[in-house]
């Protein structure tokens, strides 16, 4: 499935930086990025952000990404909206354990930019031939 607006959630300024420009780099589909898990969740209850696509972190202070997937899911608004758990973790019960909860995907972060373009290729739509 090939997706338009994405929302990134993830307390990592720096990987939010990197996937933005990996997915400028691929494709013409829009990308916004919130650091903050609780933020993150209100904005899409009051709609006031309406994401084709979620690509969540699962370790951030506060609320973990399997907290809010487990929130998201249980909302009649949200709960279509495929999550795409993109972590560095890898462990096989915490992969699990999200799918479990409804995660779409599970995608392991990757080490380099170009592993990242590969990986967004797959889910953008008007992918670009760079």
């Amino acid at each position: 499935m090939a997706y338009k607006k994405f929302l990134q959630i993830d307390d990592d300024l720096d990987d939010c930086e990197l996937f933005m420009e990996a997915l400028n780099a691929v494709s013409h589909s829009s990308y916004t990025g919130i650091n903050d898990p609780v933020e993150a969740y209100q904005k899409l209850l009051m709609m006031e952000i309406k994401p084709d696509v979620i690509f969540l972190d699962l370790n951030m202070p506060v609320m973990s990404g399997l907290e809010l997937l487990t929130e998201i899911k249980k909302q009649d608004v949200l709960q279509q909206i495929p999550i795409i758990i993109f972590s560095t973790s890898q462990l096989e019960d915490i992969k699990r354990e999200a799918k479990q909860l409804g995660a779409h995907d599970y995608i392991s972060k990757p080490n380099n930019f170009n592993d990242l373009k590969q990986i967004l290729r797959k889910y953008a739509y008007e992918s670009k031939h760079a």
